[in-house]
């Protein structure tokens, strides 16, 4: 019998922010990257804040600002300041999504991870938390040990849903992903939790979509198919 399967986005679904967000202020903090890097993101941070902008704005803001600067990054220094952020920030999750996590986990399923936060990241803040993979946005690195400023399979990670398919198909085939005891995964009975729209291809991959703290399109579809709207505010969790 093969393996269920669970698949997680993370900033915002089990990390209560984003991790790109915290290791840009780290890098900075740092004076790895200069001050001056902030006034890239700090317009529609601000305007966020004054409920007068879209978080959507802002954390592209700062994946631009982080992307911009990666050519004066050495990767040792990315990987201090991502040990960093894991130790401080490793237990700022949700209650409702770490929960789940857990039960599937008992249940025995494959807990996999897509997100776009880069991979080094994703790794450290999911090895805690029991993820059987992870899949996150990977930037090359050069001989120099610096970053170059290009993105490995951009193409690919854009898209949940490829990611999701593709894996899928390399687990059931012979010489696969390896599942607990060899057995292969299944979409049967899976489950999957996302928070914006950039998750709905993948969420409609699986029998159990949840959309946890859902942003307002996400909300929209969600409704409009009936899926599970769950929602964790302060020290409450309903459903919508």
């Amino acid at each position: 019998m093969k393996q269920k399967v669970a698949i997680f986005d993370v900033d915002g679904t089990i990390f209560r922010s984003s991790l790109l967000i915290e290791v840009v202020r780290v890098l900075i903090e740092n004076k790895i990257f200069p001050q001056k890097v902030r006034f890239t993101y700090e317009k529609s941070y601000q305007d966020w804040l004054d409920r007068k902008g879209s978080y959507e704005t802002y954390i592209m803001d700062v994946v631009k600002a982080f992307e911009g600067n990666l050519k004066i990054l050495a990767h040792d220094d990315f990987m201090r300041a991502v040990k960093q952020v894991i130790a401080f920030h490793k237990n700022r999750t949700y209650v409702y999504t770490r929960g789940l996590i857990a039960d599937l986990k008992k249940k025995g399923y494959f807990i996999l991870a897509i997100s776009h936060s880069p991979k080094e990241l994703l790794d450290e803040f999911c090895a805690q938390w029991g993820f059987d993979k992870v899949y996150g946005r990977v930037y090359e690195v050069g001989k120099n040990g610096k970053f170059t400023g290009e993105t490995l399979y951009k193409e690919e990670i854009s898209d949940k849903a490829k990611i999701l398919k593709r894996f899928i198909e390399k687990a059931t085939a012979v010489g696969g992903v390896p599942s607990e005891g060899g057995k292969g995964l299944s979409l049967a009975d899976s489950y999957g939790v996302g928070d914006s729209e950039s998750d709905i291809k993948f969420l409609t991959f699986v029998e159990n979509p949840i959309c946890f703290n859902p942003n307002g399109k996400l909300y929209e579809h969600a409704k409009k198919h009936g899926w599970q709207i769950v929602v964790e505010r302060k020290d409450v969790i309903y459903n919508l």
